[in-house]
């Protein structure tokens, strides 16, 4: 792939330390760009087009174009970098593949960063459950590529994150589209298991600031959720509330992920290379069992009402929701 860099002037000369953000059109990506900005820091941002970093609202100092799996852009993405995010992911390539393309992308940033002299890598990944023979293969990946970011740099903060409430959360706008579209919520077993969905802002928030905290040495690993355990049953609930639906419930008595997942993605008009591996992730609770994020960062969290409310907003403010 070929690799471009394109720098924006008028650089202020105040600005505290050079930022690196991958994966940055993606939702949290896109979102913490701005936010490291207003913040002083100057902000490269890498993925592997610059006119969808653009075109998701980002405004980078710099964009460098690459590809992680294939390892190009990488080094002259790192150079002089103090602060370096990694929010890749690959879920929506073949279940057989994406744990294999995480892998590599991470070996290969990791390999860079130390080459680098990186200072600290902060990482985005999800919550495990207390049995780890619960853990899909999302899981595994995601905890996989955080076991190979740990020796990368001197310091490495991972974040591991319930359901994002955010209008460009993927897991999150497919639960709105299936509660729009589906006159019935036929939800399978896994709606009685337990999480903490946690607000969109406050994953910013904790990024942000787990990127720029001074005391956080070595390798930490900290959960990042809201306030309220719910149970995946009770959020798909408040969602159909707060979009002011009517939308009876059929309790199924089975699980179904394999052919649930085909059927929901092409209702919720999702990549089923994306909602596979996130249903299967629906075999048991997912509760935090790491010192809190929030709570360490200083991080102040949203209701979940409120949270769901706010990304609702978001949401219509660049296209309908036919259900409101």
């Amino acid at each position: 792939m070929p690799q471009i860099r394109i720098t924006a002037g008028g650089l202020r000369r105040s600005q505290v330390m050079l930022t690196l953000v991958t994966g940055a059109s993606g939702f949290a990506g896109s979102a913490l760009i701005p936010t490291l900005s207003a913040e002083g820091h100057t902000v490269r941002a890498y993925g592997r087009s610059a006119e969808r970093i653009t075109d998701s609202g980002a405004r980078p100092h710099e964009i460098v174009v690459g590809d992680a799996i294939a390892g190009s852009g990488l080094d002259e993405a790192l150079a002089g970098v103090d602060v370096a995010y990694f929010l890749i992911h690959s879920m929506e390539s073949a279940p057989t593949e994406f744990g294999e393309r995480e892998h590599q992308a991470a070996q290969n940033f990791a390999a860079a960063a130390t080459a680098a002299g990186v200072r600290r890598i902060v990482y985005l990944g999800v919550l495990t459950p207390a049995d780890d023979g619960h853990a899909s293969e999302h899981v595994r990946s995601r905890a996989a590529v955080e076991a190979l970011l740990a020796g990368a740099a001197p310091e490495v903060v991972a974040l591991r994150a319930s359901i994002a409430i955010a209008a460009r959360s993927r897991s999150f706008r497919f639960l709105v589209r299936l509660t729009e579209r589906l006159p019935v919520m036929a939800l399978p077993s896994w709606r009685d298991f337990r999480t903490q969905p946690v607000d969109g802002r406050d994953v910013i928030a904790a990024l942000l600031a787990a990127g720029t905290h001074g005391g956080l040495p070595g390798h930490r690993t900290l959960d990042l959720v809201g306030p309220e355990v719910v149970t995946y049953g009770e959020l798909v609930e408040r969602i159909r509330d707060l979009l002011l639906i009517d939308r009876p419930r059929l309790a199924l008595p089975i699980s179904m992920t394999p052919v649930a997942s085909v059927v929901a993605a092409a209702i919720a008009g999702e990549d089923v290379g994306l909602i596979r591996p996130l249903m299967e992730g629906l075999s048991g609770d997912l509760l935090p069992s790491h010192p809190s994020a929030t709570e360490l960062l200083g991080v102040r969290v949203h209701a979940l009402d409120a949270a769901i409310e706010h990304a609702l907003g978001d949401w219509e403010r660049t296209e309908p929701l036919s259900a409101r």
